[in-house]
């Protein structure tokens, strides 16, 4: 059993029948979705898929290209109490395409940290070209998944320290991936998840294609070849990590 520990599965990003997609992906094994937000409006889709779908939890966040916003007004009590919400996510700092506006950011993100804290959930990290605020403001306070990681060793090794686990996705097996592939041989093997970042980053061979949770069987094979495994055996250590970075996700 694989489990897709990011992918977006709300109607903002789904264009075929959803149903369709997790077929698919039970039938190549990939057996357990983990449903994020970025945009504040898809919060209550994002519920309703985790509540329709046995197989499917969410995380519930704000990504910083919504900076400015009261993320108290979407994230509230119902909201993070709700069984099917194991953490908040994704959330972060991108200054890739706007750092303009980075006081906004940091604001948006110390906000939905706090309320981590507060409901003792765990945080998805989204981080491009952030990595001494991510460094500054992740303390050891906090817990979780830095998504999609691409970022540095030296990052990697400071989050290490501060016991966050670290998510491979498709990048990794494109051809020009090779600092992030040494990256992720690093990484201890009990620190690690996979994604696809559905529909984003297709993982080689569908490049170019629109990615959905069953091509996370490529990017898991490629990190078995990084760690030496077969992937049935870094399946069961991925599963074990999922249950680990998301307590309340009910993995089988």
């Amino acid at each position: 059993m694989l489990i897709d520990t990011h992918c977006h599965l709300t109607e903002n990003y789904v264009s075929g029948n959803l149903s369709d997609i997790i077929t698919r992906a039970k039938n190549i094994g990939v057996d357990v979705l983990v449903c994020p937000t970025a945009d504040p409006k898809d919060i209550k889709n994002a519920i309703e898929i985790s509540e329709k779908y046995t197989n499917i939890f969410a995380t519930i966040g704000i990504h910083p290209e919504y900076a400015g916003i009261d993320a108290s007004k979407f994230l509230t009590k119902e909201v993070l109490s709700h069984p099917r919400v194991i953490g908040i996510g994704e959330i972060g700092l991108d200054y890739h395409e706007n750092a303009q506006n980075r006081n906004a950011q940091i604001k948006l993100f110390e906000q939905q940290l706090y309320l981590a804290k507060q409901y003792d959930l765990p945080v998805a990290i989204h981080t491009r070209d952030a990595e001494e605020d991510t460094k500054a403001i992740l303390t050891d306070d906090f817990h979780g998944v830095m998504h999609c990681f691409t970022s540095s060793w030296n990052l990697a090794k400071v989050m290490l320290d501060r016991g966050f686990f670290f998510s491979a996705s498709g990048i990794l097996t494109f051809k020009n991936a090779e600092e992030i592939r040494e990256t992720f041989k690093k990484i201890p093997l009990d620190k690690l998840v996979v994604e696809t970042d559905a529909p984003f980053c297709a993982p080689v061979p569908y490049r170019g294609k629109t990615c959905e949770p069953a091509m996370v069987v490529e990017t898991a094979k490629v990190l078995a070849q990084i760690k030496n495994l077969q992937l049935d055996e870094l399946a069961i250590i991925l599963a074990e990590n999922t249950k680990k970075l998301y307590p309340k996700c009910h993995v089988k």
